[in-house]
């Protein structure tokens, strides 16, 4: 079951038009604000561009929470062009609500700041999420990698070809999925690296399927729960590869603990797509992990859906925590809650303010959330924490290690605690480029 806030009356002008996209990696879009101290159901409203006949009509059950945004792809209703307007409207269609004007294309995007009340300007794209307004202060500006400068390569030659993108580790075992449609069990080759486990059908990684065994998932990304493989395997995918041309993107869950077959079909999908902002079809999940309800709750995690303290009770039987979901072609993070039953309730948008999300990894020992961007952004990682507020604040900013070629990592994996030596401990990086004929890189950060 979803669940949505109660919608009260309330001021029009308490919904903005907060942000627009009018070239680039993603379709035009308008992004709608609510800066009041109520939900305002905006079902019917009315969006325009500078010409009177256009219309994009907000579909219905449409609810803004307060201090929520919500971003509409509006390209196949009008273009935005390079000197043109954003125009809101009541469902009348005639009585304005707010309206912004401009005689250059974003670039990439023209946000409002602060949210909701400020001046437009040329920012980062962060369709959805919080405008990237410069509140990260020192801790946007990238510092040394904390660890050591080198990484070495963590596999044999020519394992994997290219495409390795999504890691975790679960102790002995090093999790791996690839963009071709496979997912990977690695154990420990005795030389602190890793090989495939030649048990069980691993060995040249297990083929994914849809749920019904049909389909050829983009599996990005991989990730595990508290239950641990026992509890299956959570892969993020942007697309069906049998159906490139088209964004799907999804959750699927794996059962890896029985069977020595070479093919895995999974047995639920949460497919998250009409609700996110449009993307390209290879432009969508990238990066998933799980941060475990009682975390959350004990930092006083904020539930972007009701506007209050996030409540685990609130959604009946799930897997005990949150997933979030790094989007490559915006930078941006969501959290949500995967029912058992199948329903979806996003209850985190956060501002990457990265050009791409390609990993994502929680790192408990610490509190905080890694994301890391590829070689398109130097390969730089970022860290957040839950703040004051309820919601994840940027904390660092780190270069990728000096000795570290700029990669095109796509994965990135830490070690727990138990394997922290002298104030180290491993970490271990996916090259998707396989350079070298190497596709695992091994690095230490400071424990």
């Amino acid at each position: 079951m979803l669940f949505a806030p109660a919608a009260h009356a309330a001021p029009a002008d308490d919904i903005r038009i907060n942000e627009v996209v009018t070239t680039g990696s993603v379709d035009d879009s308008i992004e709608l604000f609510n800066k009041g101290a109520a939900a305002v159901d905006i079902s019917g409203w009315i969006l325009k561009d500078d010409d009177k006949s256009s219309k994009f009509t907000i579909p219905s059950g449409t609810v803004l929470a307060p201090g929520a945004a919500r971003a509409f792809d509006v390209d196949a209703a009008f273009g935005l062009g390079s000197g043109d307007q954003a125009r809101l409207y009541l469902p009348d269609g005639s009585t304005l609500v707010d309206s912004f004007g401009w005689s250059s294309h974003s670039s990439p995007s023209w946000s409002r700041c602060p949210d909701g009340t400020g001046a437009f300007a040329k920012a980062a794209l962060t369709l959805g999420a919080p405008n990237d307004c410069g509140s990260g202060g020192g801790a946007t500006n990238p510092v040394a990698w904390p660890g050591g400068s080198s990484a070495t390569t963590a596999d044999g030659s020519n394992v994997f070809g290219q495409d390795l993108s999504g890691l975790y580790q679960e102790g002995s075992v090093l999790w791996g999925a690839q963009n071709s449609g496979k997912l990977w069990r690695l154990v420990r080759d005795g030389s602190g690296g890793w090989r495939p486990d030649t048990a069980n059908g691993w060995s040249s990684g297990k083929t994914l399927r849809y749920p019904g065994g049909t389909g050829s998932p983009d599996s990005e990304a991989v990730t595990l729960t508290g239950a641990g493989a026992a509890g299956g395997a959570y892969v993020a995918t942007e697309r069906n590869g049998d159906a490139s041309g088209t964004s799907r993107l999804s959750v699927l869950r794996y059962d890896v603990t029985t069977g020595a077959g070479s093919a895995l079909t999974a047995t639920k999908e949460w497919n998250l797509t009409a609700g996110l902002p449009a993307v390209g079809s290879n432009l969508g999940f990238e990066a998933i992990t799980w941060i475990p309800d009682a975390t959350l709750t004990a930092a006083g995690f904020k539930d972007e859906s009701t506007g209050a303290a996030y409540d685990p009770n609130r959604y009946g039987a799930h897997t005990g925590g949150v997933f979030f979901l790094g989007v490559e072609g915006t930078g941006a993070v969501y959290g949500y809650v995967l029912a058992d039953g199948g329903a979806a309730t996003r209850v985190a948008t956060i501002a990457g303010g990265v050009s791409g999300v390609m990993e994502l990894q929680w790192e408990p020992q610490a509190a905080r959330l890694w994301l890391v961007c590829d070689d398109t952004c130097d390969g730089r990682h970022r860290t957040m924490k839950i703040g004051a507020s309820g919601t994840f604040a940027l904390t660092a900013t780190y270069d990728r290690p000096s000795g570290m070629p700029d990669l095109n990592n796509e994965g990135f994996a830490l070690a727990g605690a138990d394997e922290c030596v002298s104030g180290t401990k491993p970490v271990y990086w996916s090259d998707d480029s396989n350079t070298g004929g190497h596709a695992l890189r091994r690095g230490t950060i400071g424990c």
